[in-house]
């Protein structure tokens, strides 16, 4: 089934949140995955369906969200069973980048679904993700869970769940799964959130019914602000050592942005955006605010170096979106004051 969404007005998002339609007759599932795609490479989304029909626990729907693909979705769909394809409901929406497709997939979760698990198009499930974690979820009444993922060389930043309960606070609940519960959870995160990926995720529907992603921050941080919500919202939080995901080579839009990319000082920006976001959610919490803080100066001083580099290369700044960090954060005219003065002056 196939829906188009069309957008009325200047907020596609409000647009988008449409009805599902049930397929009259059909069990509904437990289990809702959503998938945002764009991809220009065909065979990536052929790869992450594949993985998702073999999984051992076999209760789940699948919420394809096109968001104005160039290659479109239905095209991977085609070679799947005629049984597959019953089982995927693919929205087509104007583009509105990864965490405005996750919006309008769980503004369409059906009304029998206990849980959405994420899955990014490029990444593949090992069989016994979603098995793992609707076990873990319902036997200990939890409503958000992420596993492990295993990545190449370039994912050499991501550590892993075992890793984690080595340095963290963690209380083993069972062997298979490997479960872990850390009860400060949300303090780990905000040092290093690099034990989590939307791929390994899985949030029960007191969670997803009320939590969205930040789609306006679609350059940087918009995960981990919805991992944050997600937690604070929780009533529990779990944890599984066990590998849930392989993490794929698809179309990213990290790769091609480095310190001399254009794109740099507004990703710098909205993750300064999003940490400003988090320090008001954690306002009560000292320790977690100085955390914040740091990563918040640190976004300044990468973005204030950028521009440094583009006056070392001739050319000009983007004073635009300067002033309206400077507007934001004062903070930065400061920053940007001391680096003249440390590494600028003749």
């Amino acid at each position: 089934m196939e829906i188009v969404v069309k957008t009325h007005g200047r907020d596609p998002m409000r647009a988008a949140n449409i009805l599902f339609e049930n397929r009259k007759g059909e069990k509904m599932a437990s289990i809702t995955i959503v998938i945002p795609f764009y991809q220009r490479q065909s065979g990536i989304l052929q790869r992450a369906l594949r993985s998702v029909s073999r999984q051992e626990f076999q209760d789940f729907d699948i919420l394809i969200v096109d968001d104005a693909s160039p290659l479109p979705a239905e095209s991977e769909l085609q070679s799947l069973s005629e049984e597959e394809r019953k089982r995927i409901t693919v929205i087509r929406q104007p583009n509105a980048g990864p965490g405005g497709a996750r919006n309008t997939g769980l503004d369409n979760v059906p009304a029998a679904s206990s849980f959405v698990a994420f899955l990014d198009s490029d990444d593949e499930w090992t069989p016994e993700h979603l098995g793992n974690a609707y076990e873990a979820l319902t036997r200990h009444d939890a409503d958000c869970y992420w596993d492990s993922i295993e990545g190449g060389e370039e994912f050499s930043y991501h550590f892993g769940m075992a890793e984690l309960a080595k340095t963290a606070d963690a209380v083993r609940l069972s062997e298979k799964p490997a479960l872990l519960e850390i009860p400060e959870i949300a303090s780990v995160m905000l040092q290093d959130w690099a034990f989590l990926h939307l791929s390994c995720m899985v949030i029960g529907r007191p969670v997803f019914e009320k939590i969205r992603f930040e789609a306006a921050l679609r350059l940087a941080a918009e995960d981990v602000l919805f991992f944050c919500d997600c937690i604070l919202a929780a009533k529990r939080v779990l944890l599984c050592e066990d590998a849930g995901a392989l993490r794929g080579e698809g179309m990213n839009i990290f790769h091609s942005i480095n310190n001399d990319s254009p794109q740099f000082l507004r990703q710098q920006f909205n993750t300064w955006t999003a940490l400003d976001t988090l320090e008001q959610r954690f306002s009560r919490r000292p320790k977690d605010i100085a955390t914040i803080r740091a990563y918040k100066n640190r976004a300044r001083k990468q973005a204030l170096w950028s521009q440094a580099r583009q006056l070392r290369h001739r050319r000009l700044p983007q004073f635009g979106l300067l002033a309206k960090w400077a507007w934001r954060d004062p903070a930065i005219l400061q920053s940007a004051v001391q680096l003249a003065a440390g590494k600028l002056a003749p």
